[in-house]
């Protein structure tokens, strides 16, 4: 796992371990195009015997001078995980508010990309802009570079046939429930998080009892009925399998429910106490809609016939 520093603008920056190259974005998602540029810039920390570290933000930056933020993707604890997988040893998160917004670009390369951070190479996407109302471009990053001492990389843009991956074309996937599309742009299924809490419990009375998540940070697909790999995710972040997988409904249960959205997961082959553990479900497929049903004994059908589908696909 990359290693978390939050940064503000009141607290005392630690250093960092080392000179690093440093790549700057929002990577929510981790994404295949995210991927590419993490590699390539371990690769060049390596060749260089330097550290590699990422620089995010949080919240994201739209959220305070923007539309709003966008749907998230992955937690911050997940990025920084996915992150070190790839070689990532530091993940630098400052607090994206009115103050730092407000920020020259000559404050941001010299407080924090040289200064508190060690850059000895920067690595940016062609459309970076940085500093207060987008002010620097890449030509002045450039020039502060000499200045400072850092090289600037400007990474090429990761694409397959269909285009650029990007978050938004992740998002676009999931909200469509092509879950498919949504893996083969972040690079696995996209995935909710939360803490087991007690429900109506009114699935065990009909045999299939089922683990309750609340609440869920990341973006919701559509209400329906997904196939999902089920973890359990320890204090460290580290993940280890629940059973043998599971069938997930997202949605108000309009046969039994109360109105409210839940997420709700029976879990296969497992008989044991999940209340208050941290799950991960990765959504695998999507296999039907939500309806609502005559009563309890066709309900209960159905969440039969759909277990028995789930396992197939997870078995693909």
């Amino acid at each position: 796992m990359g290693a978390l520093h939050f940064l503000d603008d009141h607290a005392p920056r630690p250093p960092a371990a080392a000179p690093c190259v440093l790549v700057i974005g929002n990577f929510d998602g981790v994404h295949q195009g995210h991927a590419a540029v993490l590699r390539e810039a371990v690769a060049i920390a390596k060749a260089r015997s330097l550290t590699a570290g990422v620089l995010t933000f949080d919240p994201h930056p739209a959220a305070v001078v923007g539309r709003g933020a966008p749907p998230l993707l992955t937690t911050l604890d997940r990025r920084a995980r996915l992150m070190g997988d790839l070689g990532v040893e530091h993940v630098w998160v400052h607090r994206f508010d009115a103050a730092f917004a407000a920020w020259t670009p000559e404050q941001f390369v010299e407080g924090l990309v040289a200064t508190a951070l060690h850059a000895r190479v920067v690595v940016v996407g062609q459309n970076f802009r940085f500093g207060a109302k987008r002010a620097g471009g890449l030509e002045d990053l450039r020039l502060m570079g000499q200045a400072w001492g850092f090289e600037v990389r400007v990474h090429a843009t990761a694409s397959d046939a269909r285009g650029p991956y990007s978050s938004t074309r992740a998002r676009e996937a999931i909200a469509a429930g092509d879950m498919d599309e949504a893996a083969h742009v972040l690079g696995r299924p996209h995935a909710l998080s939360g803490v087991v809490v007690k429900g109506d419990q009114r699935g065990r009375t009909i045999g299939f009892p089922t683990a309750n998540l609340h609440p869920v940070a990341e973006m919701l697909p559509p209400d329906g009925v997904y196939a999902t790999r089920v973890e359990h995710v320890g204090p460290d972040g580290a993940a280890s399998p629940v059973g043998g997988g599971g069938v997930t409904n997202i949605g108000v249960r309009p046969t039994v429910g109360s109105g409210l959205r839940t997420i709700e997961t029976f879990v296969f082959d497992f008989d044991g106490d999940l209340y208050g553990a941290r799950l991960r479900l990765s959504l695998v497929a999507r296999l039907r809609a939500e309806k609502r049903f005559a009563g309890l004994p066709e309900l209960k059908a159905q969440i039969a016939a759909d277990a028995a589908d789930a396992r197939v696909k997870l078995s693909r």
